[in-house]
């Protein structure tokens, strides 16, 4: 269960390279190629060494995927519903573990050996949908820019802003990000090698020397990726039948049936959430969303204590704490840290480190989604699946203190607008300045 995300860091940190370099939506094209083959893999599987190759090949996709659509997302979007369009990802995820449980539930009834093929190999149905589709949708007007395609991210954001006006304004911001001096136009320029990403250089700033701004953009990034994990969303979700068995309900029937509600739970209030990030805000969503689960995780970690210290004994109110209490947990997940993931890391790199940014954001999500799902069991059996509960509840409470004084607000604000928000002074857009004009003798429209 838990190998997957440990896969999916190669698929992370390969989609922040390919994305920079084939572009936004032909990555999106590759994930759907990569899903595809690891589905069929999976599906026609002859032995177990055949499965786990399959298993790594879905899991380099969930890390391209998980790092792409996002991004793609909100450099697509226009500011006022950037945050509704960028928490789609995550309703889809949502969804898309809706249809898991409810795919258990119809397949269970098929025999064993055909109902675990089709159960993952049916993935490749909707990757060869996505594939298609993506050839539809526009390039990212972002990296068009990067690229010195003026004239073709002017075209795109023509067609994704209110005015001509806002789109020129845009795109003005966009080529300063970029380091593209506001004189030099044209259909298609030369944009500054120190400016445009390169691989060692990209690595330099946002790594091994960042500046304080970058620095806190990165642990932002890094620090709520890490605290969705470790807050044990991954326990609740792949062993939410375990918990209920453990909670008292025995017949497969009820515990397919309490689970699929848990799917049901999630997707509705992802949905809700969607229309009131950009309303409501950032903030007050993700430390409404953590306050409540750390609640929901002490209300099941005491539900399932109790439970545990009378097995011969049925207690009606301890089994009904748990499951209101795991529908309470994915309820306040939805609103706020869930989506967060995909919204708040996406907007507030600078467009030159957005990428690998994200990627690295991503990393820190996969590994400690695959430390919690790997040592759940473990975890349970050393200090009881009431008390693992308890210490889920503890961490996140310390997510709710870092996202209190180290997060700041970003709705409303243009992704070229996110630096001043964590302290990236004007004279850091200045030097950025000085530096494209000193290369300007050599930067010449090529059309």
């Amino acid at each position: 269960m838990g190998i997957l995300n440990i896969y999916s860091l190669i698929g992370a940190f390969a989609a922040g390279r390919t994305s920079d370099w084939i572009g936004r939506r032909f990555t999106v094209v590759f994930a759907a190629a990569i899903f595809f083959a690891g589905s069929l893999l999976m599906g026609f599987a002859v032995n177990y060494a055949m499965l786990m190759a399959g298993r790594f090949v879905a899991g380099v996709g969930v890390g391209y995927a998980i790092m792409i659509a996002p991004v793609y997302t909100a450099e697509i979007s226009p500011a006022a519903v950037r945050g509704f369009l960028t928490s789609f990802p995550e309703v889809f995820i949502n969804f898309g573990i809706l249809l898991g449980y409810v795919s258990n539930f119809a397949f269970a009834r098929l025999p064993l050996y055909l109902g675990w093929r089709v159960m993952l190999g049916i993935g490749a149905a909707p990757s060869a949908l996505l594939g298609l589709m993506v050839f539809v949708m526009p390039e990212s007007p972002r990296w068009l820019v990067m690229k010195g395609r003026l004239a073709d991210a002017r075209a795109v954001l023509e067609k994704t802003t209110e005015t001509p006006e806002e789109a020129a304004e845009r795109l003005a911001d966009i080529k300063a990000a970029a380091g593209i001096p506001k004189d030099l136009d044209g259909d298609v320029v030369t944009v500054p090698k120190e400016r445009n990403g390169g691989e060692k250089q990209v690595w330099k700033e946002l790594i091994v020397s960042p500046t304080p701004a970058i620095r806190r953009i990165l642990l932002s990034a890094v620090g709520l990726h890490f605290f969705q994990q470790a807050s044990g969303t991954e326990s609740v979700v792949l062993y939410s039948p375990r918990v209920f068995k453990s909670a008292g309900i025995t017949d497969d029937n009820k515990l397919l049936g309490v689970t699929c509600a848990v799917g049901v739970t999630k997707t509705l209030f992802i949905l809700v959430v969607t229309f009131l990030v950009d309303r409501v805000g950032r903030r007050p969503l993700l430390l409404s969303s953590v306050g409540g689960m750390i609640i929901s995780l002490v209300g099941l970690g005491t539900g399932l204590t109790v439970v545990g210290h009378h097995p011969d004994a049925k207690i009606p109110w301890a089994v009904a704490l748990c499951i209101l209490s795991v529908l309470a947990y994915v309820s306040f997940f939805s609103i706020g840290l869930g989506p967060m993931g995909s919204v708040y890391p996406s907007e507030i790199f600078p467009l030159r480190v957005r990428a690998l940014g994200f990627a690295v954001g991503v990393a820190s999500n996969r590994v400690t989604s695959g430390v919690i799902s790997m040592t759940f069991l473990s975890l349970s059996k050393a200090i009881t699946i009431g008390g693992s509960f308890f210490l889920y509840s503890g961490i996140a409470a310390l997510a709710w203190v870092f996202f209190f004084t180290y997060l700041p607000e970003t709705r409303g604000q243009t992704l070229e607008e996110m630096g001043k928000l964590f302290g990236m002074e004007d004279t850091d857009m200045a030097e950025a300045e000085n530096t494209a004009a000193k290369e300007k003798v050599v930067e010449m429209p090529t059309s």
